[in-house]
C-alpha cells in the first residue's frame, strides 16, 4: 500500500486508533464499574499480579506503567488506601521500596483480570473471530518492534 493517496493512508490509521479507543474505553469502563477501578490501578494491579512473589520495585513499576513518580505515588497511595498493595522496604537495599499486593489485593487482580479476559472475547476475539484476532496481534506486534525507541 505505498502508493495509496494521503488521506487513504490517514484515513486507515483513523480507523485503526478509533477501534482501539473505543474497545479501551469500554473495557475500562467496565473495569471501572465493576471493581471501581481507575485505568492506572487496574494495570499496575495486573502487572503485580504476573509478577513474581507479587511485588515489584516502585521505580520500575513506575516506569513500566509510564507514569511519573508523582503519579505513581498518587495510585499507590490509593491502593493502599483501597487495601490492594502495601509498600515494602527493601532489606537488601535501603533506596529500594517494593510494591507488592496484598491477599485482597490477589483476589481483586484475579477477579479484574478475569473481567477483562471476558470484556476482550467479547468486544474483540467473538466480533473479529480467531483468525483475524491472530492477524491483528501479529500486525501489532510488528508495529511495536518497528516502531520502538
Amino acid at each position: 500500500m505505498p502508493n495509496e493517496p494521503d488521506d487513504e493512508v490517514v484515513a486507515l490509521w483513523g480507523l485503526v486508533t478509533e477501534g482501539y479507543l473505543a474497545t479501551q474505553d469500554r473495557l475500562l469502563g467496565e473495569i471501572a464499574q465493576r471493581f471501581g477501578l481507575a485505568p492506572a490501578s487496574f494495570d499496575i494491579l495486573l502487572r503485580l499480579a504476573r509478577a513474581p512473589q507479587h511485588r515489584m520495585p516502585m521505580t520500575r513499576l513506575a516506569k513500566e506503567a509510564a507514569l511519573s513518580s508523582g503519579g505513581f505515588t498518587k495510585v499507590a497511595d490509593r491502593l493502599v488506601a483501597a487495601g490492594l498493595v502495601r509498600r515494602l522496604p527493601s532489606p537488601q537495599d535501603r533506596r529500594v521500596t517494593y510494591v507488592c499486593l496484598t491477599t485482597h489485593g490477589v483476589d481483586i487482580a484475579a477477579q479484574a483480570r478475569k473481567a477483562s479476559a471476558d470484556i476482550l472475547r467479547r468486544t474483540v476475539l467473538s466480533p473479529l473471530g480467531p483468525q483475524t484476532t491472530a492477524a491483528l496481534a501479529d500486525a501489532m506486534r510488528t508495529l511495536r518492534e518497528v516502531n520502538r525507541s
